[in-house]
């Protein structure tokens, strides 16, 4: 990026939208005062439901502006509000934002598909980014999704699931019954079972069903989901359930079993920090990097409209080694992402 570009972000979350962003939309664009005019590129930024802060999903979304902020030397400034809303009241954010010029504009999860694809017809002239489009399909010659190879990442926390379980049963809590969530589902199992045949995976635990989106940020849900795993003998288990997941953490880590993360590194996190040390590995998946990739290219001219995917091959998805337990298995676990990328292993997605 060119030396003196600045970028004004504003970050969006819930219905009572209107009455912030008038607050600042409006502001005008910033003119250097070394004599020559700087550009300004205003950037939108919608969380998914659980907002910034939910140290899971949205916070890698969040991560990838904090580091447009520190590599490209920019300005931010954020508005937040309630997360929760229909699918009208996210059509008419995206429609503000437009009309306010941000431009770009990002919507962070699936549930924003079909908003941002309506809205970006409108303002053909805004670029727009879906992270996890969902079913890695967006429409526009201004739009671009973002999509991941979640499957993949969730196979290697599954293998080491397995050769980490000392009991032979290990279990999957996912937030909301959807088929993006499932991905995490089917790679998990199929990495245990490729890692150790005769691992007992218990059935899948979903902790709501659409339009019930509480599973992806109500702790408690996934407290209750842990409990009930870990009284079947379960002392590995991986959660896909956002903010949700954060009770499951807590719940194995009091156990003294072994707990896998999602989204982010979840070893450091604030909100796990007393059992920490219970964090077997994290399936990352690199919303910060799609971020800062479609700031940067809507910067540097460079935007292409379509799909990208992120997966082992591009370091998109990856598990975490933080706190050293995977140490001793990592070999296995490359050999297996080795023969993911080069298509020896077809890790199912259903």
């Amino acid at each position: 990026m060119r030396r003196g570009l600045k970028i004004s972000l504003v970050t969006l979350t819930g219905a009572a939208l209107t009455l912030s962003a008038s607050a600042c939309g409006g502001k005008k664009a910033e003119t250097g005062g070394d004599g020559g005019d700087k550009k300004t590129l205003k950037v939108g930024l919608a969380f998914d439901i659980g907002g910034r802060g939910d140290q899971s999903f949205n916070d890698s979304a969040a991560a990838g502006l904090d580091r447009v902020k520190k590599d490209l030397n920019i300005q931010t400034e954020e508005i937040s509000a309630k997360p929760d809303e229909p699918d009208a009241d996210k059509e008419s954010r995206l429609r503000l934002l437009a009309t306010k010029g941000y431009n770009p504009i990002i919507g962070v999860g699936f549930a924003y598909t079909n908003s941002i694809n309506k809205v970006a017809k409108a303002f053909p002239n805004t670029k727009f980014l879906v992270v996890d489009a969902d079913q890695c399909k967006v429409e526009g010659t201004n739009v671009l999704g973002a999509c991941f190879s979640e499957e993949q990442g969730s196979f290697l926390v599954g293998a080491a699931a397995a050769l980490k379980s000392k009991t032979g049963t290990i279990g999957f809590i996912g937030g909301v019954n959807v088929p993006l969530i499932h991905k995490f589902q089917a790679g998990y199992e199929a990495g245990a079972k490729a890692a150790k045949p005769g691992i007992k995976v218990l059935p899948a635990k979903y902790l709501t069903e659409p339009p019930n989106f509480d599973g992806f940020k109500n702790p408690a849900l996934g407290t209750e989901a842990a409990k009930g795993q870990l009284d079947k003998n379960a002392d590995v288990i991986y959660h896909a359930a956002g903010g949700a997941g954060i009770g499951v953490i807590n719940t194995v880590g009091a156990a003294k079993k072994l707990a896998i993360g999602v989204d982010s590194d979840q070893y450091n996190l604030p909100a796990v920090a007393s059992v920490k040390e219970q964090i077997l590995t994290s399936m990352v998946k690199r919303v910060d990097l799609s971020v800062f990739d479609f700031v940067e290219s809507v910067s540097k001219g460079t935007f292409q409209a379509g799909t990208k995917k992120y997966d082992l091959s591009n370091d998109g998805v990856a598990y975490s080694a933080s706190g050293g337990k995977v140490d001793d298995i990592k070999a296995k676990l490359d050999q297996f992402k080795a023969d993911i990328v080069s298509g020896k292993i077809k890790v199912p997605t259903k």
